[in-house]
């Protein structure tokens, strides 16, 4: 007896550790493999993630006998299934069908797009994939700049300076975020020029109307950068070169030990361009003997670009502590040449760069049902140093074709003040020490309710030197800090069968800011002292606002939102830069704005092959205080120097839309509009904002041909074209019109070609890129014109198992 029960016990001890494999095939539904699909498992206290191989596998492994919960994510298709591994090993295989159905064995099972669930929060938000464009010679900025809504404002090629207009509300009145960091902590190196969309798993595009969870002061909108998080091990590198000695490359890779959970992963990417493309106009001229301007067409000569950055973290994935752990280090730097100011003048700069790096420790954590159920904790925060020197120390003075500027007398001209921009020469350095933490914690108190609350801080303290000045100088050089807490509180709610979503939250603000100037002053004994001038200042603000979606039906949706928008100064519109050739304004303004937004989503709707969508979003933006450049007169279009300022209070409305349609996923169509008035009273008079362009157009159009020149191989063919209306660098004089036509910029049509060769193993992908194939002008502001066309080669490479 005894020894039955010591069997008995053996045996029971046995089957309750055994642990067992599942593991099968995912294909699509003309039956190719589908490698790269997620697969995230959960149930029985165990939660796991894998991606498919090559061969399109994938494999949990050491699992106990229980029921486990799949999701599959594929694209921007999601599914779920139900398996029960019995004391033994399970073969399950999965397939999906092209209208996004998942045929899990014998149970079929509609499921929606994470993007499509987004869009039906409520909130005027546009969910970007980058799976198509990480194959392409397509930057970041590119595939925004096709977004229903944005407008991206570019002073030139690769790695010039970069504004972002959502709904006509643009410069840091719209934010951009990397997994919820303001992006400016990383330094310009790391741009949406820079950061290839290899790296990034989705773009959230959100107008007017932004989240609790990003808390922030953000008056038109957000666009937070989701890097990739897959957990299952993957390589991917790719390689790009084409016009303007343009090369760029990046690699990203992840590797999990699945016994521990120990994960490490890394990403990089080095980007290279002369940026030396033609350029013409009313300012691009040589100016000879006796002063006459002769115009050209000239190359731009002092305009290189160069940026190399990466992060490395380690930690642990998946495991019953926490569903992401690292500890890493970013670090990047960056050169560009600086051609002209802020505007391009008849005598550009050549010998004007400036140089930046960036060093960050970063912790990263997150957690789902920590301690309960429906608890959720995320954490991610950075502290590091930056830093960005100016170099300015050429007094010759050129012209556009690259050689010695003369004077009327025919001598070779100098700059009296020795330096190509006013001022002196220089070697300003500007060292930051910057930290942003930024922290969540949320409760589901069920399926219908649900409560979070974020709360972010960031810091930045900066010293300015110049290496030119004397040493007395430096030591008076001044430092200014600031540093912002933003916190915010949502309730969300879903009511009626989830027909009725509904999303509140609140926000406080808080900005303070501390400038100190030494300077040398007698005390009341006679003796010079050094003594700080401090100016400091601590504002404080509340915001509010809200969210809603109802389905009248399951595929139309009405959509609505509204929010009390706080925007503080930054940095450089508060304390000035000189490498951007802004000066400080300390007493400029925060502005704020009641933003609404109210929208509708029609389907998708299906006939036979035919999938449609229909979307658009009306506005309105009620403005106070709005930062801004000076509203432009033809007496100061040519400084070099600009400031921001309070422009006045402004009124932005208008309407965007957006059609979607797609056939038997061979064909797909995108065509969206963007139409705007904006206006701020100057002086007592209701004028249009100068230099905005009112009216944007795109469409996109791709086709694919599988099995073209290999079995299992795919060419996807692309068009773009992008149309900006008619816009003016002047405020409309009235009646006297006479000489406006030399500030207008006539309406622009680009388009871009494009093709991707997906090769039968799915690992290596070919691109070829034209962009503006005729070659026609193309301006965003301050009269500073764009490359024209340019060719794009890319190679790409990935694997998921090694």
């Amino acid at each position: 007896m005894k020894q039955q029960l010591t069997c008995f016990f053996l045996l029971f001890c046995f089957a309750a550790s055994a642990q067992f494999n599942l593991s099968g095939v995912v294909k699509d539904a003309n039956g190719y493999l589908v490698p790269q699909a997620q697969i995230k498992l959960s149930g029985s206290g165990i939660s796991k993630e894998t991606q498919t191989n090559d061969a399109a596998v994938y494999s949990f492994r050491d699992l106990p006998s229980g029921t486990y919960n799949l999701e599959i994510l594929s694209g921007d298709f999601i599914g779920f299934d139900q398996v029960v591994v019995k004391n033994a090993n399970l073969r399950h295989d999965i397939q999906l069908d092209n209208a996004g159905d998942y045929e899990l064995d014998a149970v079929a099972i509609r499921a929606e797009s994470i993007k499509t669930k987004m869009e039906k929060q409520g909130f005027a938000v546009n969910v970007v994939s980058t799976e198509e464009a990480a194959q392409r010679n397509i930057q970041t900025n590119e595939l925004l700049n096709t977004t229903v809504g944005v407008k991206i404002r570019q002073n030139g090629g690769l790695g010039s300076n970069v504004e972002y207009s959502l709904n006509g509300l643009s410069g840091s009145a719209v934010r951009i975020f990397i997994d919820g960091i303001p992006i400016s902590t990383f330094g310009s190196a790391f741009n949406l020029n820079s950061i290839p969309p290899s790296m990034i798993q989705q773009i959230e595009v959100y107008k007017g109307v932004v989240p609790g969870y990003l808390s922030d002061d953000v008056l038109g909108g957000a666009i937070n950068i989701v890097l990739d998080k897959s957990a299952g091990t993957n390589l991917n590198a790719s390689l790009s070169y084409g016009s303007f000695n343009t090369f760029q490359a990046s690699v990203n890779g992840l590797y999990r030990f699945d016994k521990s959970g120990f994960t490490v992963k890394a990403s990089g990417f080095h980007n290279y361009s002369d940026n030396d493309y033609e350029v013409s106009g009313r300012s691009i001229v040589v100016t000879g003997l006796g002063g006459v301007q002769t115009p050209i067409t000239a190359r731009r000569f002092n305009d290189a670009y160069r940026s190399t950055g990466g992060i490395v973290q380690m930690g642990y994935t998946d495991v019953s502590w926490a569903d992401q752990f690292y500890v890493g280090f970013t670090g990047s730097d960056d050169y560009k040449e600086v051609q002209h100011g802020a505007f391009m003048t008849i005598m550009p700069y050549k010998g004007r760069f400036y140089e930046s790096d960036v060093a960050l420790a970063n912790l990263s954590y997150q957690k789902s049902d920590l301690f309960a159920d429906g608890l959720d904790v995320t954490v991610n925060g950075y502290y590091g140093r930056r830093n960005r020197q100016l170099n300015d120390t050429v007094a010759a003075a050129y012209s556009w074709n690259g050689e010695r500027a003369i004077d009327f007398r025919g001598d070779e001209y100098e700059y009296t003040w020795g330096s190509q921009q006013e001022g002196g020469p220089t070697l300003l350095k500007i060292s930051r020490n910057v930290a942003s933490v930024r922290s969540g914690i949320s409760y589901a108190f069920n399926d219908a309710h649900k409560v979070l609350f974020n709360h972010v801080y960031s810091s930045i303290d900066r010293e300015d030197s110049d290496a030119l000045r004397p040493l007395l100088e430096n030591i008076f050089v001044g430092t200014r800090d600031l540093h912002k807490n933003i916190l915010s509180l949502t309730y969300e709610v879903n009511a009626f069968n989830d027909r009725l979503k509904a999303s509140l939250f609140g926000k406080y603000y808080q900005q303070k800011t501390i400038s100190k100037d030494p300077e040398l002053v007698t005390n009341d004994a006679g003796n010079r002292v050094i003594v700080d001038e401090v100016v400091s200042s601590n504002k404080k603000f509340e915001g509010y606002g809200f969210a809603a979606s109802y389905g009248i039906t399951p595929k139309v949706f009405l959509l609505a939102s509204a929010e009390k928008a706080i925007r503080l100064p930054n940095e450089t519109e508060i304390f000035g830069n000189d490498g951007d050739n802004v000066v400080a304004n300390s007493s400029i303004n925060p502005e704020q704005s009641n933003n609404y937004n109210l929208g509708f989503r029609l389907g998708a709707f299906d006939f036979n092959r035919h999938q449609l969508t229909l979307s658009a979003n009306f506005f309105t933006r009620n403005i106070k205080d709005r930062i801004g450049l000076p509203i432009e007169t033809s007496l100061n279009v040519n400084d070099e120097l600009i400031v921001y300022v309070n422009q006045g209070s402004g009124t932005s409305k208008g309407f965007d839309a957006q059609l979607n349609y797609s056939f038997n996923d061979k064909l797909s169509a995108n065509f969206n509009i963007s139409k705007f008035d904006l206006k701020i009273e100057n002086r007592g008079t209701e004028v249009a904002v100068p230099n905005t362009p009112f009216l944007t157009m795109n469409g996109n159009l791709r086709y694919s041909l599988k099995n073209l020149f290999q079995k299992q191989s795919r060419l996807d063919l692309f068009y773009t074209l992008y149309y900006t209306d008619e816009f003016s660098y002047l405020v409309p004089q009235g009646s006297n019109t006479v000489g406006d036509e030399f500030f207008k910029v006539p309406e622009q049509l680009a388009q871009d070609l494009g093709l991707s060769y997906f090769f039968p193993d799915k690992r290596f992908v070919l691109s070829f890129d034209v962009k503006n194939i005729f070659d026609r002008p193309v301006y965003d502001n301050l009269s500073v014109q764009k490359p024209g066309r340019a060719f794009y080669l890319k190679i790409n490479y990935s694997i998921n198992s090694f």
